[in-house]
C-alpha cells in the first residue's frame, strides 16, 4: 500500500492518494479543483487513478473529484447520507453512492466507511486498511469531523447556507462523532481534511498528522464526558465564516463547472480601466503591499499574492458580476489557479503592471502620530482583525469589524470623519483600507504595522 498526502497552503486543505503497487490502481480522496499534483504523483509512482471520493460538501473549496473522475474516467463514490438538501445532485448513474458500513476494496487497499455527521449531515469519513499485511486498520481519513488539537466547526450549515437551528444539532452531532472515535484502537493515525489556518475550525494543528490516542489526550473535545457542555464548546469561539462559503456549498452541491469550460485569460487594454472601475466592478491589484502604498490607481483593491491570497479575495469579490487583476504576467497563471480554488470563475481579464501609470498612494500612519487622533476623536480607529483576536487584547476605543464583514457591512462605517484601519500587522488592514477607499472613503490610512507595532512603540493595549 502507498500513501500520499498533498497540501495546499493557501486554504490549509489536504488530500490523499492511496495506492496499491500490486494492482496499479490509485484512489484520491478530497482532491482540489486543480488535479495536476495528483496526475504527477500517479504518473510518477506507476498508479493509475481509478477511483475518487470526498468526505464532504465541501464549503472552503471548489471539489476536483468530477474534474479528476472527467480526466482519468476514475470511479466517483459520493456520500448519499445527507437528506434531501444535502445530497450531491450532479451524481450519475455511474456515481457509486455511500453509507454507512459500506466498503471501498481495490486490490490490497479496504476504506470502511463511516457516516460522522456534525460538521455537515452528508460528512464521512474512512477507516483504511491495508488488507495485503494486516487484519486491523492503519488510518481513519476524518475529514472535517476531526482535526489535530480541534474538531470541524458544526456551524457552517446555519452560518453559510442559512439553515437556521443546525448549528447545535450538528454539535450533538460532533458530540456523537467524538464518542464512536473514542472508543477506536489508539494507534490508528489520523489523517485530517484541513491544517492551521483553515477556517472550518477555530484551533487546528500544524501537524498534518496524528493518532487517535494523542488526540484522546490531548485534543479539548475528547476530554468532554457531557453533551451540554461540549457543544457549548465547540460552538463557541468559532471564527468568522468567510462569505464565500455559501457559494462554494452551492457549487459543490449543485455541480462544478469544469476548468476546461471557462473562457481563456485576456490582457485587456489600459483604456478600459477607468470604465470597469466606474462601474464599481472589482478590480484586485495583487502586487505587495508596498508597491501598491507606494503607487496604485484609485478604486482598486490590493489583495497581494501570496498566503492566503484566495481566501482574502472571496471576502470580497461578488460571485454575481465579473471582476479583474493587476498582476504581473509570469504571475497570472497562478493567481488564476488560485481564485479558481475559491469558485471566483468570472474573472474577465487583467492587466500588468508595466501597461498601466500608478499615480495614486495609500497613507500610512505611525503609531505614535496616530495615538493623539484617535485619543481625542479625531479619526476612527477600525480593527478587522478576527474576534478572538480582538477579545484577547485590542487598542481602547477600537471599532471592530472583521474582515470577512467589512463587505457586508460597509454602511455601518462613518464616512465624514476620517478612518484609520488596523489589524495584527497591517496585511488585512491594507486590503480593508484599500477596499474602503476603493468604495468613496476618502480619509482612510493604514496604521503602521498594526497592533504589534502599535505595542512596540509602547502604546497602551487592552489585554483581555
Amino acid at each position: 500500500m502507498l500513501l500520499r498526502y498533498f497540501y495546499d497552503r493557501a486554504l490549509a486543505q489536504a488530500s490523499y492518494m492511496v495506492g496499491c503497487q500490486s494492482c496499479g490502481e490509485a484512489m484520491i480522496i478530497d482532491p482540489a479543483r486543480d488535479i495536476t499534483p495528483y496526475l504527477e504523483a500517479a504518473q510518477q509512482e506507476g498508479l493509475r487513478i481509478a477511483h475518487v471520493t470526498e468526505t464532504h460538501i465541501h464549503a472552503d473549496f471548489v471539489s476536483g473529484a468530477l474534474e479528476l473522475a472527467v480526466a482519468t474516467g476514475a470511479r466517483l463514490y459520493l456520500s448519499a447520507e445527507g437528506g434531501d438538501d444535502w445530497t450531491y445532485r450532479w451524481a450519475d448513474d455511474e456515481t457509486v453512492l455511500l453509507r454507512d458500513g459500506d466498503r471501498i476494496a481495490f486490490g490490497g487497499v479496504r476504506l470502511d466507511v463511516l457516516h460522522t455527521p456534525g460538521h455537515t449531515p452528508e460528512h464521512l469519513a474512512f477507516v483504511l486498511t491495508d488488507v495485503a499485511g494486516a487484519d486491523a486498520p492503519f488510518g481513519i481519513f476524518t475529514g472535517d469531523c476531526l482535526f489535530v488539537g480541534d474538531m470541524g466547526r458544526p456551524d457552517l450549515l446555519e452560518t453559510a447556507a442559512g439553515v437556521v437551528g443546525s448549528k447545535e444539532i450538528g454539535a450533538r452531532g460532533q458530540f456523537a462523532n467524538m464518542q464512536r472515535l473514542r472508543a477506536m484502537p489508539d494507534y490508528l493515525q489520523v489523517f485530517p481534511g484541513h491544517g492551521a489556518g483553515s477556517a472550518c475550525g477555530k484551533a487546528l494543528g500544524a501537524l498534518p498528522s496524528s493518532t487517535l490516542g494523542y488526540e484522546k489526550r490531548f485534543n479539548p473535545a475528547f476530554q468532554f464526558d457531557d453533551e451540554a457542555a461540549f457543544v457549548d464548546w465547540l460552538l463557541a469561539e468559532q471564527p468568522e465564516t468567510p462569505p464565500y462559503f455559501a457559494q462554494m456549498k452551492r457549487v459543490n452541491r449543485d455541480g462544478v463547472m469544469l476548468l476546461s469550460n471557462l473562457s481563456s485569460l485576456r490582457q485587456l487594454d489600459p483604456v478600459w480601466l477607468p470604465g470597469i472601475l466606474d462601474k464599481g466592478l472589482l478590480v484586485i491589484d495583487a502586487r505587495p503591499l508596498a508597491a501598491y502604498a507606494a503607487g496604485h490607481i484609485a478604486g482598486t483593491v490590493n489583495i497581494p499574492q501570496g498566503d492566503k491570497f484566495n481566501t482574502y479575495a472571496g471576502y470580497l469579490i461578488n460571485y454575481t458580476q465579473p471582476y479583474y487583476l493587476i498582476a504581473e504576467a509570469d504571475a497570472m497563471a497562478e493567481v488564476a489557479r488560485l481564485l479558481h480554488a475559491v469558485g471566483a470563475d468570472r474573472l474577465d481579464g487583467y492587466w500588468t503592471p508595466e501597461s498601466l501609470h500608478f499615480d495614486m498612494m495609500l497613507p500610512g500612519v505611525t503609531p505614535d502620530t496616530a495615538a493623539p487622533r484617535i485619543n481625542s476623536g479625531d479619526a476612527w480607529l477600525l480593527d478587522v482583525r478576527g474576534q478572538s483576536e480582538y477579545d484577547a487584547r485590542h487598542i481602547a476605543g477600537a471599532h471592530h469589524l472583521p474582515l470577512p464583514l467589512l463587505a457586508r457591512h460597509i454602511d455601518t462605517l462613518p464616512r465624514e470623519q476620517p478612518i484609520i484601519v488596523h489589524c495584527a500587522s497591517g496585511l488585512r488592514s491594507q486590503i480593508a483600507a484599500s477596499y474602503l477607499r476603493a468604495r468613496g472613503f476618502t480619509d482612510v490610512t493604514n496604521l503602521s504595522g498594526g497592533i504589534d507595532g502599535w505595542r512596540a512603540a509602547r502604546q497602551a493595549v487592552v489585554e483581555g
